[in-house]
């Protein structure tokens, strides 16, 4: 055997036209979307100062208004681990947010749901945020916020895109 290393092959080409600056604004998106996010979580304790809940715990929150799930169903639904679910969860239940409930389908386990007072949190959360981009939208000028909207059906396809088992777009 050869004591050699072995040379580093070459990156492959990228079959999705990486090249045609498509990095380069992906990046540009990443840093929009990750500055909006950082924004709306720091502004909303100007409309909402009582606010303390982490965001993993709010996400929870708007996870379930859907419908009732299993920690672990919580879990893939979050992309996060089950014991750390159970954490938040735990927490959750300490606020009076959430409350555990049998599973019909499976007596040994439970599914998580909200309580009043956890949709109540999560309404109030919700518009405090919409408050806040309202306000931010009508400080723009009418073309900027033209675009900002005519924006949002390809922003909702890319979020559902980024959300499909294999990244493939509906």
């Amino acid at each position: 055997m050869s004591s050699q290393p072995s040379p580093v092959p070459p990156a492959p080409s990228d079959p999705r036209g990486e090249d045609d600056g498509t990095l380069e604004r992906a990046q540009r998106l990443t840093d929009v979307i990750t500055r909006l996010r950082r924004a709306l979580r720091s502004s909303i304790r100007t409309d909402y100062p009582w606010e303390s809940l982490p965001m993993a715990q709010v996400e929870l929150l708007q996870t379930l208004a859907a419908a009732p799930l299993r920690v672990g169903e919580l879990a893939a639904r979050q992309r996060l681990a089950p014991n750390t679910v159970s954490g938040l969860v735990g927490k959750l239940l300490d606020a009076g947010f959430v409350d555990r409930q049998p599973d019909p389908g499976d007596r040994r386990t439970a599914r998580i749901a909200l309580t009043d007072a956890g949709r109540r949190q999560l309404r109030d959360w919700q518009l405090a945020h919409e408050r806040r981009l309202a306000a931010a939208l009508e400080s723009l000028g009418d073309t900027d916020r033209e675009a900002v909207m005519n924006a949002l059906p390809g922003l909702e396809l890319l979020a559902r895109a980024l959300t499909t088992p294999d990244d493939r777009p509906l």
